[in-house]
């Protein structure tokens, strides 16, 4: 189902047969993101973690997580996550744009959407928050989009690795 063209953007909620197309683009995305900030070990554990096929599915089935497939002239281009957090709040749990893509604008286009969907489909929420590794430059990019660091954490995820995160928000 087609949700929305944005330019040379085509983005589309994905369904659950979609998950091994998000497994395939986070194969290539997250490694590449990451690669100067996380082991290659945690890399490993976090990719399987989150993204094998399963995971994805029950992500979708039981923890009710939407995902997003961006297209650009057909090609996977990225994709998104968001979740319900809290009573008046929703999590950005991804939002990755594939390699060949980056630099050219598409973060900006990807994150812009995420933001209308959720104002235009859940009027009750007020707040968008993410965490995001406080090495990554994505920070950056994230204040520009006019979110702020609220606070910042280390969380446990198992087989002695952490996410070092600052928890960004952006209120509506």
């Amino acid at each position: 189902m087609s949700i929305g063209q944005v330019g040379q953007m085509t983005i589309v909620k994905a369904e659950l047969v979609d998950c091994e197309l998000i497994n395939r683009m986070a194969w290539v995305a997250f490694p590449h993101t990451y690669r100067k900030m996380l082991s290659k070990e945690q890399i490993e554990y976090m990719m399987h973690w989150m993204y094998d096929v399963e995971n994805l599915k029950k992500q979708m089935q039981e923890q009710k997580h939407e995902y997003f497939i961006a297209y650009c002239d057909n090609a996977p281009a990225g994709y998104i996550s968001i979740r319900p957090d809290r009573e008046d709040c929703y999590h950005l749990e991804k939002i990755y744009v594939m390699p060949d893509f980056q630099r050219k604008h598409y973060g900006d286009t990807m994150f812009d959407f995420v933001v209308e969907y959720i104002k235009s489909n859940y009027p009750e929420i007020r707040t968008l928050e993410l965490n995001v590794n406080r090495d990554n430059s994505a920070v950056n990019f994230y204040r520009r989009k006019g979110m702020r660091i609220d606070h910042q954490g280390d969380f446990h995820i198992g087989h002695n690795f952490y996410m070092n995160d600052y928890i960004m928000r952006l209120d509506f």
